[in-house]
C-alpha cells in the first residue's frame, strides 16, 4: 500500500549507495545471497526469544533487499536477479514467522494462520506475473523491474512494519498476525480481481 509512496523517499539514498556498489564489483546477486542469509538469523534469535536481534538481522536484510534493487538499477535487471529476489524474499518472509513460532510454541497457529496468508499473497502475485508476461503486459509503478509487480493493501513496507510490531510487542503476536493475515487475505482478493477483469476473456 504504502510501497510506491516511500520508494520516493528511499530509492535517491538507495541509489546512489547501488552505484558505488556496482563501481566496486559488488554484484546485486551477492548482495541479495548475502542478505538473505542475514537474515535467516532472525529465525533462531526468535527461537531464543532475542527479539532485539532478530530485529537487527530483519532490518539488515531488508536493507540488503534495497541495495541489491539499487545494484540492478545501476548496471540493469537481470531475469536470475529476479528470480533469485522474488524467491529468497518469500523464504524469509516465512522463515520469521517460523523462528517465532518455534520460540512461542503457543501462539503457532496464529503463525500458521500468517504463513497461510502469505501463500496467498505471493501466489496471487507470482501467478499475476506470468500471466502479465505471456501477454507482453508491462509496468513501471515500482521502478523497473524484472518482473510484473502488481500492488495491494499487504505490500514490502507493510510487511516490514508487521515484523518490527512482532518484535517489539512480541505478546501482541496474535493480534499483529491477524490483523495482517486479514490484509493479506484483502490484497490476495483484490489482486484475483484484478486479474479476472485484465485477463477476463
Amino acid at each position: 500500500m504504502f510501497d510506491a509512496a516511500l520508494r520516493r523517499l528511499i530509492d535517491p539514498p538507495l541509489d546512489a549507495a547501488g552505484r558505488r556498489l556496482a563501481a566496486a564489483g559488488v554484484s546485486a546477486n551477492a548482495v541479495t545471497v548475502g542478505g538473505f542469509l542475514v537474515g535467516i538469523l532472525s529465525v533462531p534469535a526468535l527461537a531464543a526469544g532475542r527479539y532485539d536481534l532478530a530485529l537487527l538481522t530483519i532490518l539488515a536484510n531488508r536493507l540488503g533487499d534495497g541495495l541489491d534493487g539499487a545494484i540492478a538499477r545501476s548496471v540493469g535487471p537481470s531475469d536470475l536477479g529476479g528470480y533469485l529476489d522474488i524467491v529468497l524474499d518469500f523464504v524469509f518472509y516465512s522463515a520469521v514467522v517460523l523462528g517465532f513460532a518455534l520460540g512461542r510454541p503457543d501462539h503457532a497457529v496464529w503463525a500458521a494462520f500468517l504463513i497461510f496468508s502469505f501463500v496467498g499473497t505471493g501466489s496471487s502475485f507470482l501467478a499475476y506475473a506470468i500471466v502479465a508476461a505471456k501477454r507482453g503486459v508491462t509496468t513501471a509503478s515500482r521502478g523497473r523491474k524484472s518482473i510484473y509487480y502488481l500492488g495491494g493493501l499487504a505490500e514490502g513496507s507493510e510487511t516490514i512494519a508487521a515484523f518490527v510490531l512482532i518484535c517489539v510487542f512480541p505478546e501482541a503476536f496474535p493480534w499483529i498476525a491477524g490483523i495482517f493475515g486479514a490484509m493479506c487475505w484483502i490484497t490476495t482478493a483484490s489482486r484475483i480481481w484484478q486479474a479476472v477483469q485484465a485477463f477476463g476473456d
